[in-house]
């Protein structure tokens, strides 16, 4: 296994002086993660570039590249159904100021429950259905990295950055400059699978080095320990169905495990029946769900 690795000093995917955390965090991060510590495990796996607390939300802006990072998510928003309707009118609020359309990141195991309910009233649309996975990286854990897989830990690597942008790259102004960003956002496992050039192995064409497959596996604080939220896994269309994804997942989940995180979470939409498939026979579990209800535009509202 060749291995490339740029790590933090302390080797912590903690950003805090308290050094290694999650070497002894078995008992902490492997029980299921919820309220609060689960939404902001989340919202740190894939850290928007601005976080604005309000009225008990975390409204996130990323330059309007990924959902993810231009949404409102509660954290511990308010359950009376009038503070809560100040709330959402406040980050509607501050949201049209910039000549944009509110969205809510709803999650079915965290509040309030009338959230979903309001929105809908208010005319706004459900998009985004996805499933959270997750997966304890403690006890009887049987992945092992691919043989043939380059490593990165801690910072964003460029080199891998790179790789991924060339199998998973996004649409919009400064798309590649903005996900750049968000990645360096959060000290990660990062994986990157290449093309040895052999012909007699694949018809592919493909130069040898060419990134065929890639992932990332955020590390986050998750209560008392740490968390790895998988991301960015991604295939080059030409080496699907070869098991590259299981491989990179893999991979992932045993260098993370090796760095101290005792939980792996993840998300996939709920029509992505392949890749669902794929998690759960890693042994993945569902968690729960969530959707995005996305407002009408500004100069739109009644």
């Amino acid at each position: 296994m060749s291995s490339s690795r740029r790590s933090t000093s302390s080797r912590s995917p903690s950003r805090s002086s308290k050094g290694s955390t999650a070497r002894s965090s078995g008992a902490g991060a492997s029980r299921p993660l919820s309220g609060y510590r689960l939404v902001e495990a989340l919202i740190a796996g894939w850290r928007p570039l601005q976080r604005l607390d309000v009225d008990g939300f975390a409204l996130l802006r990323s330059r309007g590249i990924t959902r993810r990072a231009n949404s409102a998510v509660a954290v511990d928003a308010p359950s009376k159904v009038g503070a809560l309707l100040a709330a959402v009118e406040r980050i509607e609020g501050l949201v049209a100021m910039t000549g944009e359309s509110a969205s809510f990141r709803i999650l079915d195991v965290h509040g309030p429950d009338q959230l979903d309910d309001l929105l809908a009233a208010r005319g706004y649309d459900s998009t985004g259905h996805s499933e959270l996975l997750e997966l304890p990286l403690t006890g009887s854990l049987s992945a092992v990295p691919h043989p043939s897989a380059e490593i990165r830990t801690g910072a964003l690597d460029e080199v891998w950055f790179d790789a991924a942008w060339s199998l998973a790259p996004r649409e919009g102004d400064d798309a590649r400059a903005t996900m750049h960003d968000i990645l360096a956002g959060t000290p990660s496992v990062q994986v990157v699978l290449r093309a040895d050039g052999d012909s007699s192995d694949s018809d592919d064409g493909l130069a040898a080095g060419t990134p065929i497959a890639v992932g990332r596996a955020a590390l986050v604080e998750a209560g008392k320990g740490t968390a790895a939220v998988l991301n960015m896994i991604a295939v080059h269309p030409q080496r699907r169905r070869e098991g590259l994804g299981r491989a990179v997942s893999q991979t992932l989940l045993a260098i993370a495990a090796v760095q101290g995180a005792s939980l792996a979470l993840l998300e996939v939409e709920t029509d992505n029946a392949a890749a669902s498939a794929l998690y759960r026979g890693l042994g993945f579990a569902s968690r729960g769900a969530y959707h995005y209800r996305v407002g009408a535009p500004p100069t739109d509202r009644a």
